[in-house]
């Protein structure tokens, strides 16, 4: 994992030099977050933030540091926030985070953020979107939980013309890099393997019982996968009950007490186990106890295995373990890693048509002004003219003056548009508006 770490970094460095004539761009992003990269899961843990402490902090961003514009990401591997403004707003923001969350010492965290601004800002919003820079590589749930950001900040006012075009562009890539490679096929995650082979072997059955035992990372993470599925009749059983509720009311499943796990055992037909314990929890002898009316399929995600290997010598029970899932994620990794190339150039290319999008922004209010005087200059003749004319002829010449007004504009605007793609748009800006005298006469028109 580390070289393929290091692997993604090399080739996404590489793409990126494509894009270095937009580096200096003149944007007002900037992005900071934590994530399994440096940061250990206590730590992402306090940091996480439900739906409505995100929008909390949204408003909050809002009304009190003026940032009219922010998407906050936070997944059990990241927390990320990303805004438009010309200052640096860390600190204030990290303060917001900490009452919030009410960590006191939330100041002690702020060596586990990375920073990002500008293009690199962008750059790793499309990473993190697509799949790339995600522990699980391709991971299928983060675009869902972007779009959930996205609508988060749509909701709360908090996203306007250059966060809607950036998270339009990314959702779009996100479509052409499913629709043009490989990289999201397959299971890439044991949790994720093991709930698709799970779809697979019941799917001739009716509403089967399934049995999650264990409400660690993997056992949540099944959790979580299942939600995706045609199960419904979902348990979840842990050693903590308050956890299982928890998880079980979030996810709108039920929780069962662990101390009465052998009767749920026994009546499940799906058990998947990812609880670490001294010896096996399931047993030849207690599977044996209780007749077996149908197939029961169990699938051990336990290290130390929490399930006795002998339970397959009874013929309606079916055990899948660890090897033998890991072996279809390494499978489906592999296939993945190959496309990254691909994947990387797509995403260099929609970055480089977003780049043309943020710098023809920059020089829209130039091109305004352009026409505004323009205008007012055309308007200004007729007026000094309209006697000498009757309505008809009024009519033709404004007709004729309007159309030579526009091939006049289109030069112009079609250079500083060819400007923008070379990286030239402030150049072309200051000559435009230096040949008109852009500024002193959009003053004399206000005035």
């Amino acid at each position: 994992m580390f070289f393929y770490a290091n692997f993604v970094n090399f080739l996404s460095k590489t793409c990126f030099l494509r894009l270095n004539f937009v580096e200096n761009m003149n944007i007002h992003f900037k992005a900071f977050g934590l994530s399994y990269k440096k940061s250990a899961i206590q730590i992402r843990e306090a940091v996480a933030l439900s739906d409505s402490e995100m929008r909390n902090l949204l408003t909050r961003s809002k009304e009190v540091l003026g940032i009219n514009e922010m998407l906050i990401i936070s997944t059990c591997n990241r927390t990320e926030f990303y805004y438009v403004s010309e200052n640096d707003e860390f600190d204030r923001l990290i303060s917001l985070l900490g009452i919030e969350k009410n960590l006191s010492n939330i100041d002690s965290y702020k060596l586990d953020f990375e920073h990002f601004t500008s293009t690199k800002a962008v750059q790793h919003l499309f990473e993190v979107a697509t799949g790339i820079d995600s522990q699980v590589l391709g991971d299928l749930q983060i675009i869902n939980q972007v779009k959930k950001a996205y609508q988060a900040s749509a909701d709360n006012n908090m996203a306007q013309a250059f966060l809607h075009r950036l998270l339009h562009t990314i959702f779009f890539t996100n479509k052409k890099i499913v629709q043009q490679t490989t990289f999201r096929d397959g299971a890439a995650s044991v949790s994720y393997a093991a709930v698709s082979m799970l779809e697979e072997l019941t799917a001739n059955m009716t509403s089967p019982q399934v049995l999650v035992i264990g409400t660690g990372e993997i056992g949540e993470d099944v959790l979580r996968n299942l939600k995706n599925t045609n199960f419904m009749n979902i348990l979840v059983a842990n050693r903590t009950f308050e956890k299982a509720e928890s998880l079980a009311k979030e996810l709108n499943y039920k929780a069962v007490r662990f101390e009465e796990i052998e009767k749920y055992i026994a009546e499940s037909e799906i058990i998947i186990s990812s609880v670490s314990m001294s010896k096996p929890l399931i047993s030849k002898d207690l599977l044996e106890q209780n007749p077996i009316l149908s197939f029961k399929f169990i699938v051990d995600l336990s290290i130390p295995r929490s399930v006795e290997s002998k339970v397959e010598e009874i013929p309606a029970v079916l055990l899948y373990n660890m090897d033998s899932i890991e072996q279809k994620v390494s499978e489906t990794m592999q296939k993945r890693q190959e496309t990254v190339p691909a994947v990387l150039e797509i995403i260099a290319e929609a970055m480089a048509e977003f780049a043309d999008w943020t710098q023809e922004i920059l020089v829209s209010p130039v091109i305004q002004q352009f026409k505004n005087v323009l205008e007012n200059i055309r308007k200004d003749e007729m007026s000094r003219f309209a006697k000498q004319m009757n309505p008809q002829e009024t009519e033709v010449v404004d007709k004729i003056t309007r159309n030579i007004l526009q091939k006049i504009i289109k030069y112009p605007v079609l250079e500083l548009k060819a400007a923008c793609k070379r990286g030239e748009a402030e150049n072309v800006s200051e000559m435009l508006k230096n040949l008109f005298d852009l500024e002193k006469q959009t003053e004399k028109v206000n005035h």
